[in-house]
């Protein structure tokens, strides 16, 4: 009995004895640690910490920290956040230590690719006779398949001017651009992920201005713009339609044109290239002024050097640059200047009231003295001047009916030619549609052709302009339709 007891005491000692082995193989440990974001080690709040094999799983707290109770032995632990990549790191666990761990979690793209440098497609680099309005074209491929958008620049040559085009989503822009010039374009592509990537910087040179010989003015919105044009009207906007522009004058022996344009409450002179760029003020002190801006003419000298123009009752003579502002006449009965032509030496000159009426048309000199008058004394609007090639003619419009209206409307007006040596005065409105009115005639280069505007008698249409074939059978040709103000030279 005794070697009983004694033999069931040895196998409890021995059952002790084993479970006490086993606490100490199955001891706890703790891991603590704490995620930040990759880059910028900001902490990561509700981050998921989990381990394999599973034990327990546990989130961060506002400062990215956590801690994890496991029995120890050697884990992977997992930190996963949405918008960043799954991170995972080793961790020995011991029975009553602490193992520490830190991640730094990626944001979920930062595999992801950038896309390709844009290949400039059209035009090619260094390419020629690009026309003044096409199609850029480019491509770009991303193997993630991100959205693209693209941002192009456009540096002009000759003035260095930058035009930056933003947001764009496809592969091509189509602009318009400056006759004869040098542009540099590079295109940036962004896929809202990775830094932009740039293209290359390619050039291109635009075709030459065309030798178009007509300019008129065209209302495109609220503002008028000013177009050249050639005899097929194939037609180039010289001017913007976001300025007021208008009454263009062509000098070919410097290659600018002058042009009046709305500047604040002031109408100033300005000057512009054949094509349109290198747009300069002439005036500023002594602004343009009339009874109606719309009815107001400018002159060039004949070598281009100096400008005339008329502000109220005087006329004023001011070199292109804007220096050396002249008076040269003053009328002296109060009325207004409200047109002028030049032509060596001899200036013409139309005046009239404040409504309009009262008209006279004379020529002058250079010193203002009076040389012979072409109208005077006669009811009704008048106007349109332009001296011949040789100064023996001089052209101009009126209303034949005599009429007289607080809005200025004419009921008949037609073409005239004044001849110097005898005072005779011809009328050439051939063919002239019955309700309409002649307007704004100009000689043709050669002399043998006349250009007038011919708008209905209510101004309710913008007319057209037609070409008047001096001596010809069919005199009258529709050339410009929705057009004003020509200019032929």
């Amino acid at each position: 009995m005794r070697a009983k007891i004694i033999f069931i005491v040895s196998i409890l000692v021995l059952a002790i004895s084993c479970t006490e082995d086993t606490v100490e193989v199955n001891g706890k440990g703790t891991v603590t640690g704490r995620v930040v974001a990759d880059e910028s080690f900001e902490p990561l709040a509700n981050v998921k910490i989990s381990t394999n094999p599973n034990t327990s799983t546990t989130f961060t707290d506002a400062d990215g920290q956590f801690s994890l109770e496991i029995e120890n032995g050697t884990y992977a632990v997992k930190a996963e956040k949405d918008g960043f990549l799954v991170d995972f790191e080793s961790a020995d666990v011991e029975t009553d230590e602490e193992t520490t761990l830190v991640f730094e979690l990626k944001v979920s793209t930062a595999n992801n690719q950038p896309p390709s440098a844009p290949e400039l497609i059209f035009p090619e680099d260094e390419a020629v006779e690009i026309p003044f309005n096409f199609t850029l074209e480019w491509e770009s491929l991303d193997v993630d398949q991100d959205s693209l958008t693209y941002t192009v620049t456009l540096r002009n040559a000759s003035d260095n001017s930058v035009r930056t085009f933003e947001d764009i989503e496809e592969d091509e822009l189509e602009v318009t651009v400056e006759y004869g010039t040098t542009y540099f374009w590079q295109v940036t592509v962004n896929d809202g992920i990775n830094d932009p990537v740039n293209s290359s910087l390619n050039s291109f040179t635009t075709q030459s201005i065309p030798a178009n010989r007509f300019l008129y003015v065209r209302k495109d919105d609220d503002n008028n713009v000013i177009y050249s044009a050639d005899r097929d009207g194939n037609e180039i906007a010289l001017t913007d339609e976001s300025r007021n522009s208008w009454r263009p004058r062509v000098n070919k022996q410097v290659g600018r044109i002058a042009f009046l344009r709305s500047v604040g409450s002031n109408t100033q002179l300005f000057t512009m290239n054949l094509n349109g760029n290198d747009v300069r003020q002439v005036s500023s002190s002594v602004p343009v002024r009339g009874f109606n801006l719309d009815e107001i003419d400018i002159a060039w000298a004949n070598n281009g050097s100096a400008i005339y123009y008329p502000s109220q009752n005087r006329l004023y003579r001011i070199n292109t640059n804007g220096s050396g502002l002249t008076q040269v006449y003053q009328t002296v009965n109060g009325n207004l200047i409200s047109e002028v032509d030049y032509n060596n030496g001899v200036i013409a000159l139309k005046t009239n009231d404040l409504d309009g009426y009262n008209v006279e048309i004379f020529t002058i000199n250079e010193s203002g003295t009076r040389l012979n008058t072409v109208l005077t004394g006669i009811d009704g609007a008048a106007g349109g001047l332009d001296l011949s090639i040789d100064n023996t003619r001089l052209l101009y419009s009126r209303d034949v009916s005599g009429f007289e209206s607080s809005d200025y409307r004419r009921l008949d007006s037609r073409v005239f030619i004044h001849q110097f040596n005898n005072q005779s005065n011809t009328e050439i409105s051939f063919n002239k549609p019955g309700g309409t009115n002649d307007l704004d005639p100009r000689f043709s280069p050669t002399d043998a052709q006349v250009i007038v505007t011919n708008r209905d008698n209510d101004d309710t249409g913008v007319g057209t302009i037609d070409i008047l074939e001096l001596g010809q059978v069919d005199p009258r040709n529709n050339t410009f339709e929705n057009a004003f103000m020509p200019d032929w030279e």
